[in-house]
């Protein structure tokens, strides 16, 4: 179940407040401390393959996109 989808449920059962308690109980998504998914990219979300060198905070795939730009050159 995503996020979006947990609060589309949610909204449904805004008007029966002990079922709503229930729900959010069992159903609503942790806050992540550590691991893989407490740091999603700051440009496109992405959880995987990520770069927190230099306080970067990007997917490998925005910092290939963004390496020349934020001054980063590759050598041979």
């Amino acid at each position: 179940m995503t996020a979006s989808n947990w609060q589309k449920m949610a909204k449904q059962l805004e008007s029966k407040p002990s079922v709503l308690a229930r729900f959010v109980k069992n159903n609503k998504p942790r806050v992540r401390k550590f691991g893989i998914s407490a740091f999603p990219c700051v440009r496109c979300g992405r959880f995987g393959a990520h770069i927190k060198c230099y306080g970067l905070n990007l997917c490998r795939q925005c910092f290939r996109e963004n390496a020349k730009e934020l001054g980063f050159k590759k050598y041979h």
